[in-house]
């Protein structure tokens, strides 16, 4: 069974920072890319950041670029997000996700942009950024 566990979220003031944790299992953890997605109150879900099945590789929403850092240990099937320069407008709950594939695209079957490529889930931690 597929089950990928969040911690980490909490509440942060302006410029402060996170560091989210998902801890994967019932997969090999270094086949697939994996991502980060959020969804703030009120929100549809927003992907955040991808990084390839290996490390190497990793790709940034707009609204994130330079604040926040994606890695994984593929030693202790874990990925991370390194959230620095919190603003207020990062609140949300954040979710971990698999993505179907060691490396990913921005078109084809599985845009990695796309919320609905990704076929597992975990549940969730909130983060929230306010004074």
């Amino acid at each position: 069974e597929v089950q990928l566990v969040e911690s980490g979220g909490g509440l942060v003031r302006p410029g402060g920072s996170l560091r989210l944790s998902c801890g994967a299992s019932g997969f090999t953890f270094s086949n697939y890319a994996m991502s980060w997605v959020r969804q703030a109150p009120g929100k549809g879900l927003e992907w955040v950041s991808i990084i390839s099945s290996g490390g190497g590789i990793t790709s940034y929403a707009d609204s994130v670029k330079g604040r926040f850092t994606i890695s994984r240990s593929n030693a202790k099937n874990t990925l991370y997000l390194q959230m620095n320069s919190l603003k207020p407008e990062d609140t949300a709950v954040y979710y971990c996700a698999k993505y179907p594939r060691a490396t990913y695209s921005s078109g084809g079957t599985y845009p990695y942009t796309d919320t609905r490529s990704y076929d597992y889930w975990g549940q969730g931690t909130q983060v929230t950024v306010s004074s």
